[in-house]
């Protein structure tokens, strides 16, 4: 069984589960379909919230096209989606940053976001996510030689963060929790958060260490920069819904475990973090113990 036909058997098991409920009312009644997927069907297409400088998750090639890890996963869920509604679903794109994500999908303005998006407690009051696919935390980037090698070496200096992050809130929790006086200068988009330390503008830049090593390997300069310090938080990233919409849950999440147990998702990893990159380069960044635990337990796998 292929990756395809596999995701079509999870997806209708997961649409029948979650329309039993409303089936019992009458008991040999079709499953109606609702939310999301009935938008799918009756437009022919998803809109896919996608980042512009989230390497490797979600970013632009060049051919100005949305590429990623998160953006592979995304057009698996949507191959589920078109199996689950009977027609091919077509994707749209929609640019977001961290500031506009989580309004766009509750508004309806995108239907995934397929980013760098941490899922917390907080968030999900507001909006669904898919199970864990990736575990970061923030750290710090610096330029090599530089005297900043723990938070504690910020006192007194600029760091540079991108609005709407959870990095940002660690950051500014940190300086109040430890009383270390530091600038935050807050950027739209991580693109221009790497800039403003590039251009000797603020003493480091601090965001999720595999978006770090992302920089680092698109632009080839990892001679230059290190990344240094703790992890200063815990980000488990996740593809990002609209809360209230079992059908879409209910889907997404067996694709994720059907995924997981293919080992599709293990294979998906180390295309965008072992391997080269459509630029050249390669973070090489081999997956956690964690990620791995999170893997093996998704797919039924004995640790």
């Amino acid at each position: 069984m292929n990756i395809r036909q596999a995701c079509r058997v999870a997806c209708i098991a997961a649409l029948a589960f979650a329309g039993a409920a409303a089936a019992q009312e009458t008991q040999d009644a079709p499953l109606k379909l609702a939310g999301t997927l009935l938008k799918a069907r009756d437009s022919g297409a998803v809109t896919i919230g996608y980042r512009q400088s989230s390497m490797p998750f979600s970013y632009v090639s060049d051919r100005r096209e949305p590429i990623g890890y998160s953006i592979d996963l995304c057009r698996l869920i949507v191959d589920g989606i078109s199996e689950a509604v009977g027609r091919t679903i077509a994707m749209k794109w929609q640019i977001v940053t961290s500031e506009s994500r989580i309004d766009a999908v509750r508004s309806g303005a995108v239907d995934l976001e397929c980013g760098s998006t941490t899922s917390n407690l907080e968030r999900q009051k507001l909006v669904g996510f898919s199970p864990v696919m990736f575990v970061a935390g923030t750290k710090l980037l610096v330029r090599k030689g530089s005297p900043v090698k723990s938070y504690r070496d910020l006192a007194g200096r600029k760091v540079a963060v991108t609005a709407g992050t959870t990095n940002e809130a660690a950051l500014r929790q940190l300086s109040q929790k430890f009383k270390v006086n530091f600038e935050l200068v807050v950027s739209p988009d991580h693109a221009a958060s790497f800039d403003l330390l590039a251009a000797g503008k603020v003493d480091a830049f601090a965001t999720d260490d595999v978006l770090l090593y992302g920089f680092l390997a698109e632009r080839n300069v990892q001679p230059q920069y290190e990344v240094v310090g703790e992890f200063l938080s815990y980000d488990p990233y996740g593809i990002m819904f609209r809360r209230d919409d079992p059908q879409l849950a209910a889907l997404v999440n067996d694709t994720f475990r059907q995924l997981a147990e293919d080992h599709e998702l293990e294979r998906r990893y180390n295309r965008w973090f072992l391997r080269k990159l459509p630029s050249g380069q390669s973070i090489n960044l081999p997956m956690s113990p964690q990620l791995a635990t999170i893997f093996q337990s998704l797919g039924g796998v004995p640790e």
